[in-house]
């Protein structure tokens, strides 16, 4: 595991949180699943619209499973389609009324970041992918219109990355680099 080294102290779960690609065979229990995303149910959301909603499938499920490998783009299929679960991330991008929801995406990413600190506190993983074809997800999940399919999550308990082909092992075996707070957070303008 690569903890974050961080200039100002943040909560361990935070800094414990990566994104790999290289995932042990074991299943993530349902009840353990379900609690991710009850984690997730609980995020802020514009008017409490709660837009997220989730597909998922365990790699035992092997029809849905792979219908989600074959969502995802080519850089991704080698090492996702060895995670545990793949899921489905969908943003409702209208209200119940047929009104424009312009912070559906915010509110999906506000649920996901619930979703991971939960699931790392209980010592899972997970990796998301925005390298996916999106017209073929909707295609293949029957999607409507209101219901953008944003990302897919691997998810699952840490495995080697000894198990991984190039050019994911050295991926995973790199260091850990965030911009400083200071290239990202400005007081009272943004820096030239």
């Amino acid at each position: 595991m690569k903890h974050a080294l961080t200039t100002y102290p943040v909560q361990e779960t935070i800094r414990k949180r990566w994104s790999p690609r290289a995932f042990a065979s074991y299943p993530v229990a349902p009840e353990t699943l379900q609690q991710v995303f009850e984690a997730a149910s609980w995020a802020a959301s514009a008017m409490n619209a709660q837009p997220w909603r989730y597909i998922y499938a365990h790699h035992a499920d092997q029809e849905t499973f792979q219908k989600m490998v074959d969502c995802l783009l080519p850089g991704n299929q080698p090492w996702a389609k060895h995670a545990p679960v793949l899921i489905l991330a969908l943003a409702q991008t209208q209200f119940d009324n047929g009104n424009p929801n312009p912070a559906a995406l915010h509110d999906l990413g506000m649920a996901n970041a619930n979703l991971m600190l939960e699931a790392t506190a209980l010592g899972l993983h997970g990796h998301f992918m925005g390298g996916f074809d999106p017209a073929k997800t909707k295609a293949t999940f029957e999607l409507p219109d209101a219901l953008q399919p944003v990302a897919f999550l691997a998810l699952g308990y840490l495995g080697a990355a000894e198990q991984l082909e190039e050019p994911f092992r050295s991926r995973e075996q790199a260091p850990r680099l965030r911009k400083s707070v200071a290239e990202v957070a400005f007081h009272k303008e943004l820096a030239a």
